[in-house]
């Protein structure tokens, strides 16, 4: 209880001094400005290095035991892929694992984190997107572990434990859905679904080497879903392993879908692709792809720079807006006892963006949305890898806003959120050393899940092993 007692008396202090740091931060925006300006329009976004900036200064915060874990971890899954765990019963039901930012009624929606578990009541009913399931033939069998508020790309949680990628135990499960993702790798679910505001479908599904899909922004309601940007990148999707299951968990999101995926079957031969290359991806995983479509008879397109700069861009600006409206959902949580310091120097650097480029970025999103518009007039979907890397090894000392900046960075997901459009994973084999697989990300036209899942049914290979592959 002492512990406890110290943090009581310490936590103003430690707000102050990661006010302090933000303000440095500040300081350092003009110089920032002009080394993102003088280098390629490519570079990474200017909010990445204010959350290096930020990271620095978190060690300071970290004396002592400043946010304490008040009893055992409450996991309820060895791999802590769950924070509840219903496995009984459900013979011949589809069997569903449900993001824990997601309200079930009577159960607490804890968002991954120690305080608001603490704090918050069970939920009065279901969310929306829960509706279908609960009318079909499904046994739910656990809500799934997360970062904490969905605030973070690594998939860590220092309260619940860290799901253990079943690729590679020493490596990230990828963020938010991370317990959603390893549920479905692990195979203790058939589906799971997630919440994707940056890429938190997605980048979990690559690092786990299964299936995710991420929905055009509206489609599945947000009614009784823990909110990180509601109001502009939100979406619910579904995570599986094979795309028979993908379809079976879009079906409960998006009824009718099953009847529209197959009225969009079409050969490889009629789709054109749009092959998009960033700076910096590993060079195995680009050739791992390109081969992945052109043994499968894609028409494929290279897009040029100008398109590249552009994504880029909204790269930036997407980052901007998750970062501040993660602020303005989540400001309430500051200090609290229970909250991880990374998780509050999280929504303090929002702050930071609401109050300077987070208006910008907003504006800039119409022509973002244009500029889609015009490519997809002259292909069908636009191809990248999912993360420019394999997914990045566990620190040795936990998480931290440096690491999850990292993991950031890494990730080609943000500016499809903040376009809105729809966008799927897909596990491709990767030869060589390391994990057996790498991702693929599609992305489409609004509304145009049916073909992206008709586009992964093409490219389908192999179920990629469960089992960690590297030595």
């Amino acid at each position: 209880m002492r512990c406890v007692d110290a943090n009581l008396t310490q936590s103003a202090t430690q707000m102050e001094t990661i006010n302090a740091g933000l303000e440095a931060v500040r300081w350092c925006g003009t110089t920032t400005r002009q080394i993102a300006g003088a280098r390629a329009r490519d570079a990474r976004p200017l909010v990445l290095v204010r959350i290096f900036l930020l990271g620095l200064l978190l060690p300071i915060c970290f004396q002592g035991c400043a946010v304490p874990r008040l009893g055992p971890r409450p996991s309820a899954t060895r791999d802590h892929a769950f924070i509840k765990y219903w496995p009984a019963g459900g013979e011949g039901k589809l069997r569903l694992a449900v993001k824990d930012n997601i309200d079930m009624k009577g159960e607490v929606t804890t968002a991954g984190s120690q305080y608001v578990a603490g704090t918050n009541r069970p939920a009065v009913r279901d969310a929306r997107c829960l509706g279908p399931a609960r009318r079909g033939n499904v046994h739910i069998v656990g809500k799934t572990n997360l970062t904490e508020f969905a605030l973070g790309t690594s998939g860590m949680n220092e309260y619940y434990g860290t799901p253990v990628n079943p690729l590679a135990h020493h490596r990230i499960p990828g963020g938010s859905s991370s317990g959603s993702a390893v549920a479905v790798a692990s195979g203790a679910a058939d589906v799971a679904f997630g919440s994707d505001t940056a890429g938190s479908v997605r980048v979990p599904a690559a690092c786990c080497g299964i299936l995710g899909l991420k929905t055009t922004f509206g489609l599945v309601p947000l009614d009784g879903v823990f909110p990180l940007s509601p109001a502009h990148l939100d979406t619910i999707g579904p995570m599986a392993k094979d795309v028979p299951r993908l379809v079976q968990g879009m079906e409960l999101l998006n009824p009718g879908f099953a009847a529209r995926y197959r009225a969009a079957s079409a050969p490889a031969g009629q789709i054109t692709i749009g092959r998009l290359y960033l700076n910096g991806t590993d060079r195995r995983i680009d050739r791992a792809i390109d081969a992945a479509l052109t043994a499968k008879g894609f028409r494929l397109i290279r897009l040029d720079d100008r398109f590249k700069a552009a994504w880029n861009e909204a790269q930036t600006n997407g980052a901007t807006v998750a970062i501040a409206d993660g602020w303005l959902s989540n400001h309430k949580y500051l200090g609290k006892i229970g909250v991880n310091l990374t998780t509050q120097a999280a929504i303090q650097l929002g702050q930071l963006q609401v109050n300077t480029t987070y208006k910008a970025a907003l504006r800039a999103r119409p022509m973002w949305r244009q500029t889609l518009r015009n490519v997809f007039e002259q292909v069908d979907f636009i191809a990248l890898p999912t993360l420019q890397t394999l997914a990045p090894r566990k620190p040795l000392f936990g998480r931290s806003a440096l690491f999850e900046a990292r993991v950031l960075a890494l990730q080609n997901t943000v500016a499809v959120n903040y376009a809105g459009n729809p966008a799927i994973a897909i596990p491709i084999p990767l030869r060589g050393r390391g994990l057996p697989v790498t991702s693929l990300q599609l992305v489409g036209p609004n509304l145009s899940e049916p073909r992206l899942v008709n586009a992964a049914r093409l490219l389908a290979s192999e179920p990629i092993p469960t089992l960690e592959n590297e030595r």
